[in-house]
């Protein structure tokens, strides 16, 4: 007996977040953890007519591809996968983790020349809006749970409370405000040992309200590039591949980030921040604006919506916020 809640975030998923399609080819991809709702999801897929494509990832296999590949391994571009990806209208993306920290000791230059290896690929599924329609969600794991300080049943309480919500009455919210941003042309941040100004490009707010993301619960824009000046201290840690960064202070001339430290993993981020040349820029400024979100659970998906709460973002920007 499936846990109803699994079959609800499945149906949003499928008739709300990538609206699949008759004939459509349709992309899962997930853990083993998350066997219940893969399944789930492919049975909606084949009751719509669609063709699902089932991607399951084996905990481990991260940990030992960056542990064992060589340099010509990890320079070499993923052409079958971005093929296949290329061919597919819709892509799901489900986060799993059985050990959220298994790549803490990786060497970030192995993370970083990697994730700069396969960036067209995350840029097509995220900007090509006119060829796949995508989303990232969430199956509650005991990593997930613990790393949120919860019980895996307060966990899944917490996760499927954020989803399970009225994604249509959300949206005619979120455009009202988004609309209102949109005539925002500098934005300034002030807070403890922060004083931020920026930038925005005309009408480049976008809400997300279960689309893109699962849960959704945010209202973001790119700064244009060069007009980031001042400075900021992030409260909450920044996690990446597993490697906590805590305490992160950045200083910002003319867009770049000229200055950044943290008391924990400092080299790690600033391996990331030097990965390119747009990499200590600025892509993202968003606002946490879901109402079921208000603790901290070290899971971006999450975090970045905590109502009340901002965020922001470094390298590629959303086309639909405007070319920087």
């Amino acid at each position: 007996m499936v846990d109803p809640r699994i079959t609800k975030e499945a149906e949003i998923i499928v008739n709300h977040s990538v609206r699949v399609k008759k004939g459509e080819y349709v992309i899962v991809s997930g853990g083993t953890e998350a066997k219940e709702l893969m399944l789930e999801l492919y049975r909606l897929i084949i009751k719509k007519g669609a063709y699902p494509s089932l991607k399951v990832g084996l905990a481990g296999t991260s940990y030992i591809y960056y542990k064992n590949a060589s340099n010509e391994q990890l320079k070499k571009f993923p052409q079958i996968s971005f093929d296949e990806i290329k061919k597919t209208q819709c892509y799901i993306g489900i986060h799993s983790d059985e050990n959220t920290r298994e790549l803490s000791n990786i060497e970030p230059k192995k993370l970083s020349l990697r994730e700069k290896i396969t960036h067209p690929i995350s840029d097509y599924i995220v900007n090509r809006k006119d060829k796949i329609r995508r989303c990232s969600t969430i199956f509650p794991t005991k990593a997930l749970a613990q790393d949120a300080e919860m019980s895996l049943q307060e966990y899944e309480n917490f996760v499927f409370g954020a989803i399970d919500q009225d994604w249509n009455k959300i949206k005619k919210r979120f455009i009202f405000l988004r609309d209102y941003l949109n005539k925002c042309k500098k934005i300034q941040i002030i807070g403890e040992d922060t004083d931020l100004t920026l930038n925005v490009y005309k009408k480049s707010f976008v809400a997300d309200y279960g689309e893109d993301n699962l849960p959704g619960g945010e209202i973001f824009c790119a700064p244009e590039p060069k007009s980031v000046n001042g400075h900021i201290r992030f409260t909450y840690p920044a996690i990446r591949s597993g490697v906590e960064v805590t305490n992160t202070y950045c200083e910002f001339k003319n867009g770049k980030c000229v200055k950044a430290t943290a008391d924990k993993n400092d080299k790690f981020l600033n391996a990331m921040l030097d990965t390119d040349k747009g990499s200590r820029y600025l892509g993202e400024l968003g606002i946490g604006m879901n109402p079921k979100i208000t603790k901290f659970t070290k899971n971006l998906l999450f975090d970045e919506k905590i109502s009340g709460s901002i965020h922001l973002a470094f390298g590629m920007a959303y086309k639909e916020c405007g070319e920087p």
